[in-house]
Parts: C-alpha cells; sequence; structure tokens
C-alpha cells in the first residue's frame, strides 16, 4: 500500500503543530492571586486595589488599576482570589486585561470572570463584593507585578 506525499507531508505537519502546542501548554505553569479592589463610578468609574500573585512558592505584590464606562453606578470593593494559567514567569501576569458584563450588588453580591491579557495569561477569579453598584459596562483592568 503506498501513502502519497501530500498526505504524508499533512500527517508530517499535523503532527509537529500538535507536538508543538503540547509542549507549549505543558512547559506553561499556574500560580494563585489575591487582590482586593475598590470601585466608584458614575458612568465613568475607577477602580484599584492590591494583592498578592503566588507563583514558584515565591509572593509577588501586584497593584491593580483600571477604568470602565457605560451604565454604571456606586461603590464597592471587591476581594478576588483565583488561579492564573498559562504563565511561565511571574511577569507574565503584568498586563491588561478586558471585559465586557452586567451585575449589581446591594450589600453583599458575588462576581465570576475569566479574563487574558495579550501575553496569554488567563485570570479565573471568583470575587465577593461588598457596597452599592450596578453596572452594565465595558471596563478594563490593569495589573503589574512589583
Amino acid at each position: 500500500m503506498k501513502i502519497s506525499s501530500r498526505f504524508r507531508s499533512v500527517a508530517v505537519a499535523a503532527v509537529a503543530v500538535a507536538g508543538v502546542s503540547f509542549a507549549s501548554a505543558a512547559y506553561a505553569d499556574s500560580g494563585r492571586i489575591n487582590f482586593a479592589v475598590y470601585k466608584a463610578a458614575f458612568f465613568v468609574g475607577g477602580s484599584g486595589g492590591e494583592g498578592t500573585l503566588t507563583f514558584h512558592g515565591h509572593r509577588y505584590p501586584v497593584s491593580i488599576g483600571g477604568i470602565s464606562g457605560g451604565l454604571a453606578f456606586g461603590a464597592s470593593k471587591t476581594y478576588f482570589s483565583g488561579t492564573v494559567r498559562h504563565i511561565r514567569h511571574a511577569q507574565d501576569v503584568t498586563g491588561v486585561y478586558g471585559a465586557a458584563g452586567g451585575g449589581g450588588a446591594v450589600g453583599k453580591g458575588a462576581q465570576m470572570i475569566v479574563m487574558t491579557n495579550d501575553k496569554g495569561a488567563q485570570l479565573e477569579l471568583t470575587g465577593r463584593q461588598v457596597g452599592l453598584q450596578v453596572n452594565a459596562d465595558i471596563s478594563g483592568m490593569s495589573i503589574t507585578v512589583k
């Protein structure tokens, strides 16, 4: 049985791509992140906070800053906790993350969000929110590893 050279080339290329993808995924690592964010908004909002990234047994301080625009008003504090995936170095977490969404809290509330930056770092976060806030907006968050 003779296999065509075109089929063989496609098969070799597919195996090579799968190998590179697997190697990249296997090489990337994950860590834990915890931070608190204060947010205030009246159509345009601002947020800021700080926290800690734990990666390979080391703790790195992080600072958070952000803006939002849309239908938003109120003030709140949210405690986020979660996993950072697809990073090779702690500095890979540094970057701008964007999200569109809506929600609200009167007193206490909960949030869950997944965001990715331009380096491929993915945040999977859950949060506990306190305060009064209503939003249907587009927001951006900048995280800096110090």
